[in-house]
């Protein structure tokens, strides 16, 4: 756990790596005080250290701040958590981590310093995080198709004035 003299972003990463909700929602309930996105010496924000720890108890809370960037890219691999959540060894982790990640929006085109996106880097065979993915796409997919429709029907609104 942060020592005392530890500061709130601080705090915020060790209770990322901890699971530990209790701090994370006491350091939530001091607002200004903190960056959600504040990145360590290796570039890893608090939602790769949920991701990389496990931290099942912490990561709806990241996810819902408002100002929680789910694309961050770390410093020695240029990894995102999505790609970091990958590469998780348990099944349901993995499973867990992905969906919950690519639910909240997260950039499955982001490339690695090695030039590999997430989905480059799923196990082959492992068909239900393809399929996050695949269904990734296509929610990606519709959601470009609503907006265009909605952008033309501004235009023929603004015509009829």
């Amino acid at each position: 756990m942060a020592s005392d003299g530890a500061s709130n972003n601080e705090r915020l990463l060790a209770a990322a790596r901890d699971d530990n909700e209790d701090l994370l929602l006491d350091v939530f309930d001091q607002p200004g005080t903190f960056d959600i996105n504040y990145q360590d010496g290796l570039g890893n924000t608090a939602l790769h250290y949920a991701v990389l720890h496990t931290s099942y108890d912490v990561l709806d809370h990241i996810l819902s701040h408002e100002e929680c960037d789910v694309d961050p890219t770390n410093k020695l691999d240029k990894a995102t958590p999505l790609h970091l959540a990958v590469e998780k060894e348990d099944p349901e982790d993995r499973e867990y981590f992905v969906e919950n990640l690519l639910e909240a929006g997260a950039n499955y085109t982001i490339r690695n310093k090695h030039g590999e996106t997430a989905e480059d880097l799923v196990k082959p065979g492992d068909e239900v995080i393809l399929a996050l993915f695949r269904k990734a796409q296509a929610d990606a997919d519709a959601n470009m198709d609503d907006i265009a429709y909605e952008d033309d029907d501004d235009v023929a609104s603004e015509g009829s004035d």
